[in-house]
């Protein structure tokens, strides 16, 4: 006779239940699991760090210049920063916002300057990290809202443009300064190296989804300033802008971003996070940036937008679904 474990299932690791049913819900429209669920030592790391940052900023009161001037101050404040990558991967199932200040890469180090800025802006002081984590929110996913999955989140430069215009959250400024369209570009990266992502290692069932996202994006009419005109609309450029780099490789539009920052002699410069340096760093002039790399194309120019104090207080709050940001003006 055989024993009565040989006709019993094997039991699931929670892990794989979650998995199970984030893939589930994705699919039927319910929603998904929660991004509060993982403790605040997961999705917050650098507080003393951020402590420091806030110290600073009222010292300094930051608070009273133009939102472009203020991320600009953060990013300064940031320079020798390590550059840290993959440091969005705090989970192999549920999505949330987060912040690591001890290291950043070139996309967290611009959206930490961007949502350290609003900050200051939409409460009066104290601030606390989950001030900041609701601004990253604002700005990090689709329609200003993590709904604990992957796919919620905006993974590509050129779609985080894009949703963030569409929520006045950004100007996009590139055809204005002359862009033109990136003939026969299509965007794969994600869909392509799905196993280079933590999450869709463990999520295997939300590649579809990703690759529809990116054949939505391939379908519209990107634009960029080729880098060959670049050092020509530098002058119309101003502090924390936010720079998006053009690729020259068809299967993608953008490879690096970062923010102008014009220094004491005028001159308009880039600082990012540098993976060959290692670090945050304020780089040589944009223009000449540009010609370091083959790979790109030209640039893609979008300017922060202040939100009001409501959304704050809105995204602290208990939020019923995604809601448009009330704007305070350019």
């Amino acid at each position: 006779m055989r024993p009565l474990s040989a006709f019993l299932l094997p039991i699931p690791d929670m892990r794989q239940v979650l998995w199970f049913c984030a893939a589930l819900l994705l699919f039927t429209g319910l929603p998904a699991l929660p991004a509060s669920s993982l403790p605040f030592r997961t999705v917050f790391q650098g507080e003393p760090i951020f402590n420091t940052l806030v110290a600073q900023a009222e010292r300094e009161n930051w608070r009273a210049l133009p939102l472009g001037e203020r991320t600009a101050a953060v990013g300064k404040a940031l320079l020798g920063r390590p550059y840290r990558n993959f440091t969005l991967e705090i989970d192999n199932y549920i999505e949330a916002p987060s912040v690591n200040l001890y290291g950043v890469d070139c996309w967290t180090f611009f959206e930490i300057s961007l949502g350290f800025a609003r900050m200051l802006a939409v409460k009066n002081p104290p601030y606390n990290p989950q001030d900041l984590l609701a601004m990253i929110e604002l700005d990090r996913y689709r329609g200003g809202h993590c709904n604990g999955m992957y796919t919620s989140r905006l993974h590509h430069l050129e779609d985080w443009m894009a949703d963030n215009q569409r929520r006045g959250l950004v100007t996009n400024l590139t055809r204005r300064l002359g862009g033109v369209p990136m003939r026969g570009h299509y965007e794969n990266e994600m869909s392509a190296t799905w196993r280079s992502s933590r999450y869709l290692r463990h999520n295997v069932a939300l590649v579809p989804e990703i690759r529809r996202i990116e054949a939505n994006i391939s379908a519209r009419t990107i634009y960029h300033i080729p880098k060959n005109r670049v050092a020509a609309i530098e002058p119309a450029l101003r502090d924390g802008d936010v720079i998006c780099i053009s690729s020259t490789y068809r299967s993608g539009f953008t490879e690096h971003v970062g923010l102008a920052y014009r220094d004491e002699r005028g001159v308009l410069r880039f600082m990012h996070a540098s993976k060959d340096a290692h670090q945050v760093i304020i780089d040589v002039p944009l223009h000449q940036y540009l010609y370091r790399y083959r790979k790109f194309a030209g640039i893609m120019v979008a300017r922060p937008r202040e939100v009001s104090g409501s959304v704050h207080v809105a995204m602290l709050g208990e939020r019923a679904g995604d809601q448009n940001p009330a704007l305070a003006g350019e």
